[in-house]
């Protein structure tokens, strides 16, 4: 009796939180048009900007180039055996050629490329290879873009394996056009179609409801609830609206007098108390796009209407320091001058704390420059050192560190992280709106 009155609930639980996305079938339709914008406006000119006339992206089934999920449908998940993608540059006006050897035309963006004298049992395998090697003695490309990087994940997708059967297939005359594309995955990647943003505003309204509603009575019951009841009950509800996630949220709780543990653990459940200060990390996943947000809660004592002057000072500064990355979040500085300059105003200002930002989108730590980690404040180089693109999305991830009179002095650390998006014109704003006061639990 309990499980079925517990299963009839779940459906009117998710009703309370808007769905954030059509139906599957529907998702798919516009997913489809994303990635014939991409292939169209944004793969040509970067292919041009970094001058590779011919790009290979080569990967097997379960062992795929990072950059395979934005350049595949919706109703792709894996590579067919072998995937070998080929795309090249054939001018202006003449375009991108799209060919596929081995896999689908991709809801007819790619051309398949086959050997009418090749039997359809060598599609893969060798004569793939040989396709692949007849391709490109017939175009003659004056560059050959592979993805191999030391530094960014996302431009190191092609395996040694299939790099060392790459060399041997393309002999010594080919192999001296061959470069490392490196920026051309990266950017692709990283870059963002304006069409996307009014689905990702959409995805943020979702966050921000849920977390409202965890922070809140409705979830949490002072001297009862574990943070851990709060993490599950997020996953549920991430669940119940047929969303996905790219991380196991957390909350974590500082109090009062704790001064020797700082944060109360994060894996052992917590009993929540009146007076703690809380905080998320929380993202969901929608059609193969992420969301990355923190937010802090407040769990007010007996007789409090608000939480005290100096938390509310410690959130202030928090958003002061959103302020700071923001307005020096600029196409063409790299994330570690973004960082410098930021830290530079913070110390001007007296505000402590750490930066930690990223881009955000088909990944939730996404291709792009990191402004920063939470342990190399001197910058981060390679990583940091690419610069900032217009059209792209970035998490603005930090915290702040303020002593709490009501506290006794205690340094109170608060988290936050909001996405924001820069248009075409190079100017950052938030995709839907930051946190400026603590969400209450009464």
């Amino acid at each position: 009796m309990l499980l079925a009155a517990l299963l009839a609930a779940l459906p009117a639980l998710a009703q309370s939180t808007p769905r954030p996305v059509p139906a599957m079938r529907d998702q798919a339709v516009t997913q489809q048009q994303w990635l014939k914008m991409r292939l169209e406006r944004v793969l040509p000119p970067l292919m041009r900007k970094h001058g590779i006339e011919m790009w290979l992206v080569i990967c097997r089934e379960y062992n795929e180039d990072p950059v395979f999920m934005s350049l595949v449908s919706p109703t792709m998940y894996a590579a067919r055996r072998r995937t070998i993608y080929v795309f090249h540059d054939r001018g202006p006006e003449r375009g991108v050629d799209r060919l596929a050897l081995g896999g689908g035309s991709q809801g007819g963006l790619y051309t398949v490329y086959r050997d009418p004298q090749v039997e359809g049992r060598e599609i893969y395998g060798e004569g793939q290879w040989t396709l692949l090697r007849k391709l490109i003695d017939e175009r003659r490309p004056a560059t050959i873009g592979v993805n191999i990087s030391h530094t960014h994940a996302f431009s190191d997708g092609l395996s040694a394996g299939e790099w060392q059967k790459l060399e041997t297939v393309l002999g010594p005359e080919n192999l001296k056009r061959v470069v490392r594309a490196e920026n051309l995955p990266l950017e692709y990647i990283e870059t963002r179609l304006p069409e996307m943003l009014p689905v990702f505003r959409t995805m943020m309204e979702t966050v921000h409801s849920l977390i409202a509603r965890a922070f809140s009575n409705e979830v949490i019951q002072p001297g009862k609830t574990t943070n851990q009841d709060v993490v599950w009950w997020l996953r549920q509800q991430v669940a119940d609206l047929g969303l996905g996630t790219w991380f196991h949220p957390s909350v974590r709780i500082q109090r009062r007098g704790r001064t020797d543990v700082g944060f109360l653990a994060e894996e052992a459940p917590v009993v929540i108390e009146r007076g703690d200060v809380l905080h998320t990390d929380f993202g969901i996943t929608a059609m193969r796009l992420n969301t990355d947000t923190q937010h802090m809660g407040y769990v007010l004592r007996s007789g409090e209407t608000q939480p005290p002057p100096g938390l509310m000072a410690a959130l202030r500064n928090g958003n002061r320091m959103q302020d700071l990355v923001l307005e020096r979040l600029k196409p063409g500085q790299s994330g570690n001058q973004v960082l410098a300059a930021v830290l530079a105003a913070m110390k001007e200002e007296g505000l402590r704390g750490e930066i930690y930002s990223h881009t955000v989108g088909d990944h939730g730590h996404g291709a792009g420059p990191l402004i920063g980690l939470w342990d190399r404040q001197e910058g981060v180089p390679g990583r940091g050192d690419v610069p900032v693109l217009a059209n792209s999305w970035y998490s603005i991830e930090l915290a702040s560190r303020t002593n709490v009179p009501e506290w006794d002095g205690q340094e109170l650390f608060v988290g936050l992280e909001e996405d924001a998006a820069i248009g075409p014109e190079g100017r950052a704003a938030w995709v839907l709106r930051r946190q400026t006061a603590f969400h209450l639990v009464k």
